[in-house]
């Protein structure tokens, strides 16, 4: 099914400490594996600043910068072209693009389908969506909260084997970091 992708890659990265979305990992940066996991999107949309790792890649920025999730999303929601999006971190090293089609398989006629992690709780930023229902329910939403405006929307909820690098697994520390080199 074709769909655009959006990776947010904007946040201030506090537990971080450093620009988390140009992180190295395994000779890639993290932007970089969170792209190659939709590298089958019609298009790349990435809302942070410019990095020079994606060519191709639209690049926008949520207002005002650092804003959070849900202004990136808006912002990055006005670029997507496709019926369906796949909305992500830039921080997920083992998302693959079997793990996005099994998400987009999910959807089937729902909203969308959201990725669960090991605890069963909803990874609001590994999710494919209906870009109108999207547009939709932002058009009156005044909340800051992905999941307030997510979770209203009733997608499915995909939970996927653990193995030795789960899919969910996200880089929000250098020690997180560090692990998933170790996984690697």
């Amino acid at each position: 099914m074709p769909f655009d992708a959006v990776l947010l890659a904007g946040g201030r990265a506090r537990r971080f400490g450093a620009d988390k979305p140009a992180a190295p990992l395994g000779g890639r940066t993290l932007l970089e594996w969170a792209a190659a996991a939709v590298s089958g999107a019609s298009r790349l949309i990435v809302v942070g600043p410019r990095r020079d790792v994606l060519p191709g890649a639209v690049v926008v920025r949520e207002d005002p910068p650092g804003a959070g999730p849900v202004p990136a999303l808006r912002a990055g929601l006005a670029e997507v072209r496709s019926p369906w999006l796949v909305l992500l971190a830039a921080d997920l090293p083992f998302l693959r693009p079997g793990h996005v089609a099994r998400l987009l398989d999910a959807a089937g006629e729902r909203p969308g389908a959201v990725l669960l992690d090991d605890g069963h709780r909803e990874q609001w930023l590994a999710g494919c969506w209906r870009a109108a229902a999207l547009r939709d329910a932002l058009s009156g939403y005044t909340g800051a909260s992905l999941r307030g405006l997510l979770g209203p929307l009733g997608p499915a909820l995909v939970a996927l084997p653990a193995g030795t690098r789960p899919a969910w697994y996200d880089c929000d520390t250098p020690e997180d970091l560090a692990a998933a080199e170790h996984l690697l």
